[in-house]
């Protein structure tokens, strides 16, 4: 079966074709280990976990690699202020090495419990100087770039189709740019491919370069390690959308013009997870630079499964903004506590011998293979449990279906709660006498409390009652 996927470079949905099948070669950005990933960040995981195994499902075999940024990304895209890593180590007492590595387990920890699968390849920025030393005098060996104060720069201007993945007016760009460029700079879009050290102070992380001590520029790694894992050309480059006209933009430039050709087939963005505005937020996209934002651990501390939010995320396709709530996440841990109740019902069953049932296998695979229709998808899992077939049959099904779902089909249990009821009720009776005291701010206390212990309490006409927080597994 044949996938359409959206490509950034075209514009159009067309028919995915390999460029050697039944091998994928497939790159995605990965993290900057400086801090946690937010779930606006583990949106685009998600849609990347789901676009691999699709693939899987249509007889590929993918090869993954993804980047661990944990050097040279600066605060901003003009090639100038701090190291992400270095603010993060001054702002945590560890060292940068520390900080990577604490951050990138705490990553790798997001996507277990999001149930991605890891790629066949991490490589690490810092592991791959010597890559990126040589893309950029392959660069510099074409006539590519030139030297300023600061550091070694890609010349934009010796490119006449740079800024194609977003079609940038770069006329435009350079007439009313507002930020002050880099003294040097001959162009707006010109970026850093490899900063020096400033002269009167040594830097956290530097490397000797033939062009004098220093560190590579974001882009660099990114397009020298795709082409030291998949070759000379990949078939996909995923990433979010705002990679489009910075960050892969830059990479295509100095890939193809090291390379002499095209580089990658198919570019694959997910769309931005915003805030829903609301009296706890002004709306608009989620951000570290803030030092405010929602992770996982969050919303377990909350009491959701961290599966709870990966269905959320199912509910809307990739390339659609998609705004959180608190009320949205309720409604994905209330259809996750429905299909477990629906799986726990059927399993019973199930021997291991039963086939899936092939006209909503069929539905399902139409709508994956459409553009990663996820929406489609799980409206195709609910109405094979309306389905008049034998309940082995369909929950052998669920289980195929859950090759590309993730949602952990074969591992829902019943909720079990280790908790003394007698501490539920002491806390609830503890909770009204706040609440009739007016002191507002213990009753949420204790709401909190009920909300690590998985139970979510209610506050109706007859009373205060409690249940298991819904989506927890």
């Amino acid at each position: 079966m044949s996938m359409k996927l959206y490509n950034t470079m075209t514009r159009n949905v067309d028919e995915f074709t390999a460029i050697d099948p039944p091998l994928v070669r497939l790159y995605t950005c990965g993290p900057t280990v400086y801090n946690y990933a937010h779930i606006g960040n583990l949106r685009t995981y998600v849609f990347e976990d789901v676009l691999k195994r699709v693939l899987t499902m249509d007889g590929y075999k993918v090869k993954h690699v993804m980047n661990v940024t944990d050097v040279g990304h600066l605060v901003s895209d003009n090639d100038d202020g701090e190291d992400k890593m270095a603010l993060g180590a001054e702002r945590e007492g560890k060292t940068v090495w520390e900080l990577a590595e604490f951050y990138w387990e705490a990553f790798k920890k997001d996507m277990q419990r999001l149930n991605l699968i890891e790629p066949d390849v991490w490589c690490k920025a810092t592991d791959h100087i010597q890559e990126q030393i040589d893309q950029v005098r392959i660069l510099e060996e074409k006539g590519y770039t030139y030297i300023i104060a600061d550091g070694v720069y890609f010349d934009t201007s010796k490119l006449d189709d740079y800024g194609k993945l977003g079609r940038l007016d770069i006329a435009g760009l350079q007439a009313g740019h507002r930020v002050k460029m880099t003294e040097g700079k001959k162009n707006y879009t010109d970026f850093a491919l490899w900063k020096f050290s400033p002269a009167d102070q040594q830097r956290l992380m530097e490397w000797e370069s033939p062009w004098g001590m220093g560190f590579p520029g974001w882009h660099i790694e990114c397009s020298a390690m795709a082409v030291k894992y998949l070759g000379d050309r990949l078939d996909i480059h995923c990433g979010g959308v705002d990679h489009v006209n910075v960050h892969h933009t830059n990479e295509i430039a100095q890939a193809e013009c090291a390379l002499g050709h095209e580089w990658c087939n198919w570019w694959v963005h997910g769309e931005f997870l915003t805030m829903a505005k609301n009296e706890d937020s002004d709306g608009g996209k989620m951000s570290k630079s803030s030092g405010e934002f929602l992770t996982i651990d969050l919303l377990v501390k909350k009491g959701y499964d961290p599966l709870v939010y990966r269905y959320f995320l199912l509910n809307a396709h990739y390339r659609q903004q998609l705004a959180f709530s608190w009320d949205g996440l309720d409604s994905a841990a209330n259809a996750m506590s429905n299909l477990k109740r629906a799986v726990l019902e059927i399993r019973s069953s199930y021997t291991g011998g039963e086939q899936p049932l092939d006209e909503h296998m069929q539905k399902f695979r139409d709508a994956v293979n459409d553009d990663l229709a996820m929406p489609r998808g799980l409206a195709a899992m609910w109405g094979l449990l309306k389905a008049d077939a034998a309940p082995a049959e369909i929950y052998a099904t669920l289980l195929e279906m859950d090759k590309i779902l993730g949602l952990g089909i074969a591992d829902m249990q019943e909720d079990i709660l280790d908790v003394d009821p007698a501490e539920i009720e002491k806390l609830i009776e503890e909770r009204k006498t706040a609440r009739a005291e007016k002191n507002f701010a213990r009753a949420d206390e204790i709401r909190d409390i009920f909300a690590e212990m998985g139970i979510e309490v209610m506050d109706t006409a007859e009373g205060t009652t409690w249940r298991p927080l819904r989506g927890r597994q």
